[in-house]
């Protein structure tokens, strides 16, 4: 009795009539909010030369990516909070699902780049420029998408294969990985192992390259015998481990975990974390904590 799927129906929030317009014009705030800062950012990378480093160009990718990471999922979150008709076609929900892991794992792979460059400017100063080039930046960078790109492709021709029976819904307000391996009518054994191996990849090989990377920025912050020394050292990285550890937690929490253990009411609130919250707080956090920055805003 299987036949093709042709769309899905993403349940989202519920929320009474009184509810829903403040909800829209709360994500609606939200979303402005986040799409201006971060362009707000690219702008002042762009029209500032003291910025012109290897940090501040990672820092400018990471606001791009964010641009078009919330841009995935909130417009369709918005339209779908006022709207009775919360249907997405199967190839819209495949097309949102594959650029959305893809700007998820590039952001994974991005933040540990970032903190590697950290290591460097703090660990090895002197050979600082000469190991962070500009073409070794661009590398790391087109690395980044590259990763991020390949893994969402392998997920997705998994996902793609299964059978979805009649018209099904999905108890999230987008088309991610968890949900459409609830509602398969077939064998999803093989995509939840596939999902599962990827996404510990995905998640624990940028940690551990950034765990590693503080563990030895640590050590030689502590061998600085000046305690202003200490303080400028450790103000560089502050910003950085902050969204790192914001979005690694929230994260880690959705998709390092099999689908028995998947709850639809904590998985849609810790997703609202780093779809919705995390992504209006970054560029916040490094404009507040990063001096030069502040100072380059002011300028601009």
């Amino acid at each position: 009795n299987e036949t093709k799927v042709m769309y899905f129906i993403l349940l989202g929030f519920p929320t009474t009539a009184e509810l829903q317009l403040l909800l829209f014009s709360t994500l609606l705030l939200v979303y402005l909010l986040t799409v201006l800062e971060n362009l707000l950012i690219l702008l002042i990378i762009q029209n500032n030369h003291s910025l012109q480093n290897p940090m501040y160009f990672f820092l400018g990718n990471l606001s791009f990516l964010e641009i078009w990471y919330v841009s995935v999922i909130e417009p369709k979150m918005l339209v779908d909070v006022l709207s009775h008709d919360k249907h997405i076609s199967f190839q819209g929900c495949m097309t949102q699902l594959y650029f959305f892991v893809t700007f998820v794992c590039t952001e994974y792979v991005l933040l540990a780049v970032m903190a590697y460059d950290r290591f460097v400017a703090i660990c090895k100063p002197l050979r600082y420029p000469l190991l962070m080039s500009h073409k070794l930046c661009a590398q790391l960078i087109a690395g980044c998408w590259m990763c991020g790109l390949t893994t969402s492709s392998i997920k997705l021709t998994f996902l793609a294969r299964l059978s979805y029976c009649d018209v099904d819904k999905i108890n999230h307000y987008f088309c991610d990985i968890s949900p459409l391996l609830n509602i398969s009518c077939s064998d999803s054994s093989l995509a939840e192992l596939v999902d599962f191996i990827l996404a510990l990849l995905v998640i624990m090989v940028p940690l551990c390259t950034v765990v590693a990377s503080y563990i030895c920025i640590m050590f030689t912050v502590l061998k600085i015998p000046s305690s202003q020394g200490r303080q400028k050292a450790f103000s560089t990285c502050s910003s950085h481990l902050t969204v790192v550890i914001l979005f690694y937690s929230t994260t880690l929490f959705t998709y390092a975990h099999p689908k028995l253990m998947y709850t639809y009411r904590a998985n849609k609130l810790v997703s609202v974390l780093y779809t919705v919250v995390v992504p209006l707080l970054n560029p916040l956090i490094y404009c507040l904590r990063n001096k030069e920055v502040r100072f380059a805003m002011r300028k601009t």
